[in-house]
């Protein structure tokens, strides 16, 4: 017994001073971030989520329609409200809604900053946004290669598959596919399938109701007028509390401007707020590299030049990545307000029924933005499993200088 108190003697100033040095490390690494944030000017230059899509300098996070992970949600969120973001788009689903509010309420208690709008995504049909990949790990051969983990963004694909054997069964985590469809053609046994739903509209907008939800996203294929009538006619008077509505459409060409038009005439009636039409170039594949982004850059120069038009912001997604606004300053369409310069030398009309605002509201970043943040929260959690990335400010620091290098491509803050 006196051994074992002399022992613990001896040690018990080391583990001491060790957890100091921990905790002032911590301390640390914790002003950096606030350094950080303020030398970047944030709490003082941006502006309410309406007024950032005035000027052009929107930004929305896209944690992903069906992407279901609560403790990254939570953790993206509370990076991307540091970082600026007017916006955060999540699963319309009652615990990734909360996780986004406590990422929200635990930035601004790191430093004072604008809240964010709080939004949830839904669909009128079938949609890529809303599936998830699904195969039993039973069928998988045992000299299998496994491509699918290989190629899956969202480590979604984890463990075992070999019958019989040690560690985590495998198979896919349903809570991280977001349903990007990459691991179905490269399985070499054709084992994969992807599941597809749609959102239940009573339960939406049950969630519509509640006080930290601040918009909806509506994907559609512009095709279906009678599943969208159905939808927006279902969610009754949820909308009236909301600050925004948003309609997500893929470019079907010719027909885009009819079909929003159709759109927006279901809509009008019943639209308390204002509007926004998300531009989606390339589903999903914003953090494949520069080519990605053409597509939403060309939608948004056709949309933003086109006549006749409904209203509402007009807003990029699909594709999106850091090479975005350099492709929109080259088409000289970032933070502008009118086109005069066309092949014809024809004039091209404002974008909006103010010449006030700009022709493109701004950006959301979705594959990308998740890509870069969760890298580190990875790194993280490979040591701490579903931390909160606070209790690491040295992750967050990293995680921070990530998120800031992408959304201060539209900001401008003064460092970036």
């Amino acid at each position: 017994m006196a051994l074992s108190l002399s022992c613990c003697s001896l040690l018990g100033p080391n583990i001491h001073k060790t957890q100091l040095n921990i905790s002032s490390k911590r301390e640390e690494d914790l002003k950096q971030v606030k350094k950080l944030i303020t030398t970047n000017g944030i709490p003082e230059t941006i502006t309410s989520p309406h007024e950032s899509l005035q000027k052009g300098n929107w930004v929305k996070l896209i944690c992903g329609a069906s992407f279901e992970d609560v403790a990254d949600v939570r953790n993206l969120s509370l990076v991307y409200t540091l970082s600026g973001v007017d916006c955060i788009d999540c699963a319309a689903e009652a615990s990734v809604v909360s996780a986004v509010n406590e990422g929200i309420e635990a930035a601004r208690a790191i430093i004072p900053i604008r809240r964010p709008w709080v939004m949830v995504s839904v669909n009128d049909d079938e949609d890529l946004h809303f599936r998830k990949a699904e195969f039993d790990p039973d069928d998988c051969p045992t000299d299998c290669s496994r491509p699918c983990q290989n190629v899956c963004p969202a480590n979604a694909i984890l463990g075992d598959c070999t019958p019989g054997g040690s560690g985590t069964k495998g198979g896919v985590l349903a809570e991280r596919c977001y349903g990007c469809g990459r691991c179905i053609p490269v399985c070499p046994y054709d084992k994969i399938r992807a599941i597809t739903y749609i959102r239940d509209v009573n339960t939406t907008a049950e969630l519509l109701k509640r006080d930290d939800v601040d918009a909806i996203e509506i994907h559609t294929s512009g095709r279906q007028e009678i599943a969208f009538r159905e939808l927006w006619n279902g969610l009754g008077d949820s909308i009236n509390n909301l600050r925004l509505v948003a309609v997500s459409m893929p470019d079907i060409k010719d027909l885009t401007i009819s079909a929003m038009s159709t759109l927006y005439s279901i809509m009008e009636s019943n639209l308390r707020c204002i509007n926004l039409w998300q531009l989606d170039g390339r589903p999903m594949s914003g953090d494949i590299g520069r080519g990605a982004t053409r597509e939403a850059i060309a939608f948004g120069l056709r949309l933003a030049s086109a006549r006749g038009k409904p209203k509402g912001f007009l807003q990029l997604a699909g594709g999106t990545n850091a090479h975005t606004v350099d492709g929109l300053k080259r088409e000289r369409l970032f933070q502008t307000t009118t086109i005069s310069e066309i092949s014809d030398g024809e004039k091209r009309p404002p974008g909006s029924s103010s010449s006030q605002n700009a022709l493109i509201g701004g950006v959301a970043f979705g594959g990308y933005a998740r890509k870069v943040v969760g890298r580190v929260l990875s790194s993280m959690q490979s040591n701490h499993r579903h931390a909160f990335i606070e209790d690491y400010p040295e992750h967050l620091l990293k995680a921070l200088e990530e998120s800031l290098a992408l959304v201060g491509t539209v900001k401008r803050y003064s460092s970036s």
